[in-house]
């Protein structure tokens, strides 16, 4: 049997057919806003009864979403039950239902006084003397078991014989089968969030809700409007007199995101003038993530006071403790340790009571350290080359051999460029409103895949991308590093007022997460809450990259790049900004006449005046045309000094607008606090990067450790490779995890001397199956590695891997991507720039926006641009197998591969042999052999009935029974 990755599952906009008693749980099938517009609700889409197909309302219409409800509810089920269709005979009626047995429940609704009706299911009383109840009150009723007649089902209201008992119908839901409902899911929300959540809150939710909030709703202004404090999480979950403001995971049904969109007149926070959409654009995500919140235990609307930090207390905590080299322990089994590595884990494995897993067969090892290094399959060739090399002189020096010849091909760079793409949020595009292109942008990301390729000491990778500009005699490469820090994302769409502080606090964030592991964004509006970094420590970085000049990407308000950095010598710079300046104004001015004449030709005259006027309009567009193409100077997407570098003041609660005192330029003050020098009047860059690098600061090393051991492992010896401190995790092996980071200084910070270390090591080499069943009990989570960590491909790998499969992989470097031209730029925030752009070349060039993720990648669990991934999520869902069954791409290389298998391969045993080589690096076993024969068998005669050719039936067999192979478990996995 061929093991499917995960089952199919498919989706229609209504069944065709329903479910039976035997099937289980009933099945939702359709719901009805019967006086309102289409929504969600309970997970469900409903439709606006208006206009619906197949569907009949008879009856008054009437709305009052004002009436108080009780019992209280979501947002979008109360706009639901305060509209209704009403009347004293109301009647619906829904057409084209297919046979079979249903389950209906009816919103009722009273907005003044108690009604009494009956209602009726296809002509038959099935709830009589229903009482509407006082003012706001609703019910759900039923479930009320039917089945379709004539292929209709009808629900009546209707007044008793006194004429007392106008209806207030308000939704209408059905299912389909006689097994029960399943419940509604409640609101999960986020009570242990991550530290990735909290740092979101910390940084961007507690910032807004105390600047716009507080002061109407929250014990500290003693104030709480309507009821609403929002000051602590119990408090905001429980709303006020309208209700609960947050539904967790549906912004559209929460109360408190309508209020900041102002699209109830009567319902408006803050009441005077509405919030910019980014801001409004958080809060929405923060309920969607479950609207995590540390504010625990009652109000907390002003962080209190908070008393000073106990430095040496503080210096005690294990990351900020000084790099150790230990030595690594002694074990009993002395014969299976290669290295260093391998004693601290045996050790722990001893301790434990726990044995080392078998080593894994050569073949499962090839492919594992293949994929790890290059992202791509080994050739069979390659395959057979270890499994010889293996038998003659070990695992060992087969490994460290292969290894060497995978580090030295250029695929390695780019599989290890693009986990570091991955943390640094890399992106080609600005991440504003617009989300405007970035053509330059690639070069950095070149910039990484070829440092990653020539193995740049890592010290060197780090200085460069901080103050690459800075160095002696800086060379273009050393330009486009600092493209690291001009690819924090930008924010708004207006020039005047643009928010710097919140471009130059992601700038920030990712500096403290990718270099130190620590969370510095979370100082912004007060002293962290659980690390040792003051307020004043986040201001006075601030203050350095405050003084740096970041490139202009276009926004919707000035449609042109600006401020880029001429990648030409230094003493040539000036001269060439001042061309561009110009340049660019002369187009501005060229494309402003351009429009001034189209507008002329519009209003002309037909005849010589119209003719005039179109060769003006003409010669117009030639000049714009000219003035674009005109030769430039290459350009970098990279950061300058200021000029007028400067120190800045201290935000109050994060607010640009509310200074508080002045803060000189420093490092953090539980790494050594140093300071920029009095006479030092550049940014600060030069010296963040030698204060980051300093011999004093344990914190890159091990960091940068944790994450080589990610790369290979799946998981890092800390769990959280962002978060060093007292919300992440501490190291499972902190010994090794010091060795590791002390083994990398002493190697001269080589990246690629530490995947020599651990691929050699023994621990790397061992199998995915536990030697022992009380390895599963012990070690469930493999945190102890007593086996090594089954680990999917990523989604690069996956589709690289298709491509090559197929014989389509165009292995040369990315290159542009096609970007329109800069003049035919017109992106606003309703009209953002999108794009997808086709290539064959490997995934790390695929053009990469910040505000979608690209679809294919999205479905494999690809990194999120907006944000660090320091670690990608493993998810299994049906669209992933659903890609893998109908996704053109892999019915096109599958076809490649099954057709090139055929053409070389005249005997089909060979095929089956050379087809399991190339996708699990293994011969198939006689089973397989067997169950592919029978496969191909029963196709053949499936499709030779139909009359097909011999040849297509053969060309179809085959490329089904590719397709097949590549929904394997196998095919996706790395033992």
């Amino acid at each position: 049997m061929l093991a499917t990755l995960c089952p199919v599952v498919a989706f229609s906009a209504f069944t065709s057919t329903v479910a039976s008693a035997a099937d289980g749980d009933a099945v939702f099938y359709r719901a009805l806003n019967l006086n309102g517009p289409a929504l969600s609700i309970g997970g469900h889409d409903w439709e606006s009864g208006a206009g619906a197909r197949d569907f009949e309302a008879r009856g008054k219409t009437f709305d009052n979403q004002n009436v108080p409800l009780v019992p209280k509810t979501g947002l979008n089920r109360s706009r639901m039950i305060r509209s209704s269709v009403w009347g004293g005979d109301v009647e619906l009626t829904l057409k084209r239902v297919p046979a079979g047995k249903f389950q209906v429940f009816l919103y009722v609704w009273e907005d003044n006084r108690s009604e009494t009706f009956n209602l009726l299911v296809n002509d038959r009383l099935i709830q009589p003397g229903v009482r509407s109840g006082g003012a706001g009150e609703w019910k759900k009723l039923g479930p009320w078991h039917c089945e379709s007649r004539d292929g209709q089902l009808k629900i009546s209201a209707r007044a008793e014989s006194s004429g007392n008992g106008a209806a207030n119908l308000s939704g209408l839901e059905i299912w389909s089968g006689d097994g029960p409902v399943p419940a509604e899911p409640a609101p999960a929300f986020a009570d242990n969030p991550t530290p990735e959540q909290l740092a979101f809150f910390e940084s961007k939710v507690r910032p807004l809700l105390v600047a716009n909030c507080y002061d109407c709703h929250s014990a500290e202004s003693g104030k709480t409007k309507n009821s609403l404090s929002v000051d602590s999480r119990e408090s905001i979950r429980h709303g006020g007199d309208s209700g609960p403001a947050l539904v967790s995971g549906a912004p559209d049904e929460s109360l408190l995101i309508a209020a900041v969109r102002h699209t109830n007149p009567e319902l408006t926070m803050p009441p005077r003038k509405k919030l910019p959409p980014e801001d409004i654009a958080v809060l929405e995500e923060w309920v969607k993530m479950g609207a995590p919140d540390p504010r625990v235990g009652g109000p907390s609307a002003a962080p209190a006071a908070r008393a000073p930090v106990d430095w040496e207390k503080a210096r005690a905590w294990w990351s900020f403790q000084p790099l150790t080299k230990p030595a690594p322990p002694v074990v009993r089994d002395t014969a299976w340790p290669e290295n260093g590595i391998d004693s601290f884990i045996l050790s722990r494995l001893e301790t434990e009571g726990l044995a080392p897993a078998e080593d894994a067969a050569p073949g499962v090892l090839i492919r594992r350290l293949t994929y790890d290094l290059t992202g791509l399959p080994p050739s069979p060739e390659e395959v057979d080359a270890f499994e010889k090399s293996a038998a003659a002189s070990g695992l060992t020096a087969a490994i460290r051999e292969a290894a060497g010849r995978l580090l030295a091909s250029p695929a390695y760079g780019e599989t290890w460029g693009r986990r570091w793409l991955d943390v640094v949020r890399y992106a080609d595009t600005a991440g504003d409103n617009s989300d405007f292109p970035i053509p330059q942008m690639r070069l950095y990301r070149d910039w990484v895949i070829s440092a990653f390729n020539r193995d740049l000491p890592y010290n060197e990778f780090v200085r460069e991308q901080l103050a690459g500009d800075l160095l002696p005699q800086r060379t273009n490469d050393q330009l486009i590093a600092t493209g690291y820090l001009a690819n924090a994302r930008r924010f708004g769409s207006r020039v005047d007022d643009y928010p710097t502080h919140l471009t130059i606090e992601d700038t920030i964030d990712n500096f403290g997460r990718t270099f130190l592991g620590l969370t510095i964004n979370c100082a912004r509006c007060h002293d962290h809450k659980f690390d040792p970094i003051a307020a004043a420590d986040y201001y006075a970085l601030y203050g350095i990259f405050n003084s740096t000049r970041y490139p202009w990407p276009g926004i919707e308000l000035e449609q042109r790049q600006r401020d880029l950095v001429p990648l030409v010598p230094e003493d040539q710079v000036a001269a060439v900004l001042a061309a561009e300046r110009q340049r660019s104004d002369e187009l501005e001015r060229l494309k402003k006449n351009e429009k001034k004449l189209a507008e002329a030709a519009k209003k002309a005259s037909d005849g010589p005046e119209k003719e005039d006027a179109n060769q003006k309009l003409e010669a117009a567009r030639q000049a714009v045309r000219e003035a674009a193409v005109r030769p430039q100077a290459p350009q970098a997407y990279a950061v300058a000094e200021s000029e007028k570098p400067a120190d800045v003041p201290i935000q109050l609660r994060g607010d640009p607008t509310k200074s508080g005192p002045m803060v000189r330029r420093h490092f953090l003050t539980i790494l050594g606090g140093a300071e920029l020098p009095p006479d030092d009047h550049s940014s600060g860059r030069g010296k963040l990067a030698e204060w980051v690098l300093a011999p004093s600061n344990p914190l890159p090393a091990r960091v940068m450790a944790n994450r080589l051991w990610q790369g290979h492992f799946g998981k890092g010896l800390v769990a959280t490779p962002n978060d060093f401190g007292k919300q992440g995790r501490a190291p499972t092996h902190p010994e090794l995890l010091d060795w590791l980071a002390s083994e990398f200084v002493s190697k001269g910070w080589s990246v690629k001397e530490m995947h020599r270390l651990i691929v050699t090591s023994r621990t790397y080499r061992q199998s995915s199956t536990p030697r022992s069943p009380e390895a599963h009990e012990k070690d469930p989570g493999q945190a102890l590695l007593s086996s090594f960590p089954r680990l999917r491909l990523s989604a690069e790998a996956i589709r690289d891997t298709l491509l090559e499969l197929g014989g389509s992989l165009d292995r040369a470097p990315g290159g542009e991507h096609p970007f329109p031209p800069q003049e035919k730029w017109e992106y606003t925030q309703h009209n953002p720039f999108k794009a997808v752009y086709p290539t064959n070349k490997r995934s790390v060039y695929l053009m990469t926006q910040r505000i979608q993720r690209h679809p294919f990648l999205a479905i494999f669990d690809g990194a999120d641009p907006s944000t660090s991934t320091a670690q990608r999520t493993t998810s299994t869902t049906p669209l992933q197998a659903l890609f893998l069954l109908n996704d053109p791409l892999v019915h096109e290389q599958a076809a490649k591969f099954a057709d090139r298998l055929r053409t070389s391969l005249p005997a089909e045993p060979d095929r089956f042999h050379a087809a399991w080589l190339e996708l699990f690096a293994r011969p198939p076993g006689p089973e397989e052999v067997e169950s592919a024969q029978a496969f191909l068998s029963g196709l053949r005669s499936k499709l030779a009935a139909t009359g097909q050719p011999p040849e297509a039936v053969e060309s179809e067999a085959w490329h089904a029974l590719i397709r097949a192979l590549l929904r394997l478990n196998e095919f996706v996995y790395l033992d």
